[in-house]
């Protein structure tokens, strides 16, 4: 799109100069994720054996309040931003766990503790994931104390450390315990058969979600609180509770409580028999729903002073109390998600807790097909040496996941990846997304090889995503069109990015252009096209994150540059939004960049061809804005004023940042749930694949 438009020219903007990661962006690590990170490669593994590859669980991220950034921690990423190691020996694991490093750290092996009951006290930044279903931890356990923080516990049996007395007060042999720890991710986990309880969440620690284990055979399944602050915050999500007698979990004196889709069984006619199910205790506030109870006696109890919330949960052959009462939270006021229906919670944890035989991702529905690979690489050491090629070789309508995996380099192409291939995963190998770079330099006003006219803003894209449920992932797309060279070129408009499709997952970009860097777009103005970005960064200068689609830009790094001549100004975002639909959502993120101040708008609205049939909109939620946000940050386009359309802000913080004014609406709170990811995204929650 041109700076000024008029009713005539209403339809299009301009590009960018440099591949990798500007310098402004250094500082904008503060939203942070601190360094580079995404899929590990062969160049980033080290081994306490035989080398090995990364499990694709290595690179997840965690949901639920582990997700929120607090504490000076942004989510719990664990430790993908370390060298990867597997490990057999029990000295060897706990080498890794207690080391100050960030280590993934495969567990390949049956491991016995030495003494029976031993806690390998876990270091911050950690991922412990088990390889397949080999990786057991028999007679203890994982502490992390107070203090320890970004760890990741998935896809192990932690088991057998039971010393024959249920009720055990001398032998405390947990399997995972924590003492003022946060941000922990504990999923995918089999637990059973310990001498005390199975997980802990002790003194003050924060931050945590428990999502798709089995519990199983203990007298104690899960314990919370054990403090008088009332602090933690809690996700528990997807778990089966099963022949637990107590603590299911039992929760002391936590701020924020959210339950959901657990499955709790007790089985008729066995020597273990439930004395609870969930139970609220202290100055607790816990949402339960969409959980199904089977058996249970007492299945959901409070303390007078506690709090429960219930909500669509299902009671099968259970006795005694039963209660709900006071006022809990919105958990989508912290995080997204979206809960299964209450009726397929036993089928669906029966088939989907506990360690994977093959590491993938289990979605909130299914568990993900094994994927086709197909590798690229410049030097010939890969199937393809262009990543066109290896989109070419996708056969057209393929029914399941096909992931393009592209070693480090520059690849000097244009990559289309055509809506007759759904499913398509484009993604670096490399240990930064600064490793694998996709760049290209057309623009708008271009002439075609062929001589069938100019690209066009859509046409001049490095990198066009036209399919469903396609993901780019760990790598940078530039387009490096030389604007000071070009002005005499009519239609300065470069994209780098562009999206036609639904469902969409742009994950761990870097995004470079500087006038129509990143085109969010639908196949057709009536359908529609949800794109999810998240830990990316994107730079650019005029309308440079434009589009109809619904789109969501989450926790990532949106960095202004100067225009070709030197010059501060620009506008960050340009929605054409259909009427009824949403726009753009920039959440959890931070904008900045070496421009003037109070030289830059958040954006403008986009009337294309004068249409009066759109409703341009973005929101600007929960970032940190520079001072190169104006005071009146939103500006009118093409003689429609922006005041007629969807512009907000909500919770703001930085020198960009103001107070509410009919030149700066801010949503409500009321209004601002339900202006929140989930509702941008609707039935579709995306995941890794």
């Amino acid at each position: 799109m041109s700076e000024i438009r008029s009713k005539a020219r209403h339809r299009r903007r301009k590009t960018a100069l440099a591949v990798g990661v500007p310098l402004t962006l250094t500082a904008a690590a503060a939203l942070a994720y601190g360094t580079d990170f995404g899929v590990f490669g062969a160049d980033a593994q080290r081994t306490a054996s035989a080398a090995t590859a990364a499990p694709a669980w290595a690179t997840a991220t965690a949901d639920g309040f582990a997700s929120v950034n607090a504490l000076g921690q942004n989510g719990t990423y664990g430790g993908r931003d370390g060298q990867v190691v597997t490990v057999k020996t029990l000295a060897d694991l706990e080498k890794y766990a207690t080391a100050a490093e960030p280590y993934v750290i495969v567990v390949a092996a049956t491991i016995t503790m030495d003494p029976v009951g031993k806690e390998i006290k876990v270091q911050s930044n950690k991922t412990i994931v088990g390889s397949g279903t080999s990786g057991h931890i028999v007679g203890g356990g994982f502490f992390l104390g107070s203090g320890v923080h970004n760890v990741i516990i998935r896809n192990l049996t932690i088991r057998d450390a039971y010393q024959g007395v249920w009720n055990d007060k001398e032998h405390d042999f947990d399997a995972i315990q924590m003492d003022g720890a946060h941000h922990v991710w504990i999923d995918h986990n089999d637990l059973r058969n310990m001498a005390d309880g199975l997980i802990d969440v002790r003194k003050d620690s924060t931050y945590v979600t428990v999502s798709w284990n089995k519990l199983s055979n203990d007298n104690k399944a899960f314990g919370i609180g054990w403090t008088t602050n009332v602090v933690t915050d809690i996700t528990i999500h997807h778990n089966w509770i099963r022949e637990t007698e107590q603590r299911n979990p039992s929760t002391d004196n936590a701020a924020h409580a959210h339950l959901y889709n657990n499955f709790l069984e007790d089985v008729a006619d066995t020597t273990i028999k439930s004395s609870y199910g969930n139970y609220s205790r202290g100055a607790t506030k816990m949402l339960l729903e969409n959980s199904y109870f089977q058996g249970m006696n007492n299945p959901v109890i409070k303390d007078s002073t506690a709090s429960i919330v219930q909500k669509g949960n299902t009671f099968v052959s259970t006795t005694g109390r039963n209660e709900s009462g006071g006022t809990a939270f919105d958990p989508k006021t912290y995080y997204a998600y979206t809960a299964d229906k209450t009726a397929d919670v036993p089928s669906l944890l029966k088939s989907g807790v506990g360690p994977r035989s093959s590491i993938g991702t289990t979605t909130a529905s299914t568990t993900a097909a094994a994927a086709t690979t197909l590798t690229v690489a410049k030097d010939g050491s890969g199937q393809y040496s262009t990543v066109q090629a290896a989109v070419t070789a996708v056969p057209a309508n393929n029914p399941s996941r096909v992931v393009i995996a592209v070693k480090p380099g520059t690849y000097r192409e244009v990559v289309k990846v055509p809506s007759n291939k759904p499913h398509v995963t484009i993604q670096g190998t490399g240990g930064s997304r600064k490793d694998t770079v996709i760049v290209y330099g057309n623009a708008a006003g271009m002439q075609k090889p062929d001589g069938s006219g100019t690209y066009g803003t859509p046409g001049s894209a490095t990198m066009s995503v036209q399919s469903d449920d396609s993901q780019v992932r760990n790598l940078t797309v530039t387009n490096d069109f030389d604007e000071a060279a070009n002005q005499s070129l009519a239609g300065h408009q470069a994209v780098a990015l562009l999206t036609t499709a639904d469902k969409v997952v742009l994950d761990s970009l870097i995004v470079n252009g500087d006038q129509d860097t990143l085109e969010l777009e639908t196949a057709a103005s009536d359908k529609l096209g949800r794109v999810y970005v998240t830990n990316s960064y994107i730079t650019g200068n005029v309308d440079f994150i434009f589009g109809r689609a619904t789109a969501v830009i989450d926790r990532s790094v949106i960095t202004l540059k100067k225009r070709w001549n030197g010059t501060s100004a620009g506008y960050v975002t340009a929605p054409s939004t259909p009427g009824g639909r949403k726009g753009l959502l920039i959440n959890r993120s931070t904008v900045n960049g070496d421009v003037s101040a109070a030289s830059f708008f958040l954006g403008r609205n986009w009337h294309p061809g004068g249409s009066t049939t759109v409703d341009p909109q973005t929101t600007v939620r929960d970032s940190s804005l520079s001072a190169a946000i104006k005071s009146t940050p939103w500006s009118d386009m093409g003689g429609f004023s922006w005041k007629d359309d969807r512009f907000a802000e909500y919770k703001n913080t930085g020198a960009g940042a103001g107070a509410a004014s009919s030149d700066r609406p801010q949503l409500t709170d009321a209004q601002a749930t339900g202006q929140e990811i989930a509702d941008w995204l609707g039935d579709w929650t995306p995941s890794a694949s």
